[in-house]
């Protein structure tokens, strides 16, 4: 059996090898190391994928989260509602910016930002929700935009975790996540849906204004060179990887389809199973698995944890320590927040290995190791 991994990233690029080669040489070849042309064609490629009108890509998903909140022009003060349970790049930005968190709680089926909790969090002081898209679930789009609508806010979509969801409106349509809000950032980060072999990030749009002032925030502040007008900083995707994230968005779907079929064998072998859900799977969306999160109810959690440690077998806690606290947000008073559903979620979920070049005899070892564990 082949040693079991949290993502196989060489059996993957393993497939693609040739197309990937050709295209990094081809990158060396031409020393059009920095907005070469695969950074405009992959954008490009991108915004069509998305049904989207702009796509700026950046160097990290941080730095996606940070350009949307400068260019919409938040300011010191301004208060933004996120989850807290979430990794920490979501928030971080907020408080570099001098902006004002306000964590609210999460569906606990779903992961994702409630949005009952939003609307009880909107004060004067608001400007802009991030909702998250965790573990490559969506959240309630359509709930949050009509919100969004009713309070003049801004929407920025953490779609790190999820990009290629889809969601299904009530009307009928289908759009995907990341490109419903006033910006959309995700993350290239290599163990993502759609990874690259180094950072890359980007920012989805489809606000023509809102475009440009990405553009220019994320090229130090000017359109036209050595004129800048507005404080930017300095993050562009490297050619080398937009070569390369242009070759593996053609084989999204089919990434995606290959981590919904792991998904699928785990929810039948742990259907049933006493003290534990599956992954909660919505209606209204595609889940595209970035993670296989369980949620364990009376079961020692740590315990599991170690245990398939000792079979070589991966597994990781997403997230040990909810943002609201964190130590970093100690100024805001965040720890005396009373998120219950956070909480509770922080002690019991654990995520299993999935990734797109799992075979069903790695997938019959894990999943009869968590039975053994579970039943003994």
């Amino acid at each position: 059996m082949r040693a079991i991994q949290m993502v196989d990233l060489k059996a993957q690029y393993h497939k693609i090898k040739a197309e990937v080669d050709a295209a990094v040489l081809g990158v060396l070849e031409s020393c059009a190391f920095i907005n070469g042309p695969h950074v405009g064609r992959f954008a490009q490629a991108l915004a069509q994928y998305q049904d989207a009108k702009h796509v700026i890509p950046c160097a990290n998903g941080t730095d996606a989260l940070q350009i949307a909140m400068m260019a919409l022009g938040l300011e010191p003060g301004d208060e933004v509602i996120t989850p807290s349970f979430t990794y920490i790049a979501t928030t971080e930005v907020i408080a570099l910016l001098r902006l004002t968190p306000v964590f609210v709680d999460v569906d606990p089926k779903t992961f994702c930002i409630d949005p009952a909790a939003i609307e009880k969090a909107i004060t004067p002081k608001t400007k802009a929700i991030v909702p998250v898209h965790l573990y490559g679930q969506a959240a309630d789009m359509e709930a949050i935009m009509d919100i969004a609508r009713r309070h003049n806010l801004f929407v920025i979509e953490d779609n790190a975790q999820a990009i290629g969801c889809d969601i299904y409106y009530a009307d009928g349509s289908v759009r995907k996540t990341g490109s419903i809000g006033t910006v959309g950032t995700t993350s290239f980060f290599p163990s993502k849906n759609l990874g690259g072999y180094g950072d890359g990030g980007a920012m989805v749009t489809n606000d023509d204004a809102v475009a440009d002032t990405l553009r220019m925030v994320a090229n130090h502040g000017q359109k036209v060179r050595y004129y800048h007008d507005i404080v930017g900083c300095n993050s562009r995707l490297d050619t080398i990887q937009a070569a390369i994230l242009e070759i593996k968005l053609a084989h999204l779907n089919d990434y995606i389809d290959a981590r919904r079929r792991v998904a699928d064998y785990y929810d039948q072998a742990f259907a049933g199973l006493p003290g534990v859900t599956t992954p909660f799977r919505s209606e209204k969306s595609r889940h595209v698995f970035h993670q296989y999160t369980l949620i364990l109810e009376g079961v020692d959690r740590n315990g599991l944890h170690d245990y398939l440690a000792t079979l070589n077998i991966p597994s990781m806690i997403y997230y040990p320590v909810p943002a609201h606290r964190q130590q970093m947000f100690a100024a805001f008073g965040s720890s005396e927040q009373h998120l219950p559903v956070t909480d509770w979620l922080t002690e019991r979920v654990i995520s299993l290995p999935i990734h797109t070049e799992m075979d069903d005899e790695q997938l019959q070892h894990i999943t009869s190791s968590v039975r053994n564990y579970l039943t003994k």
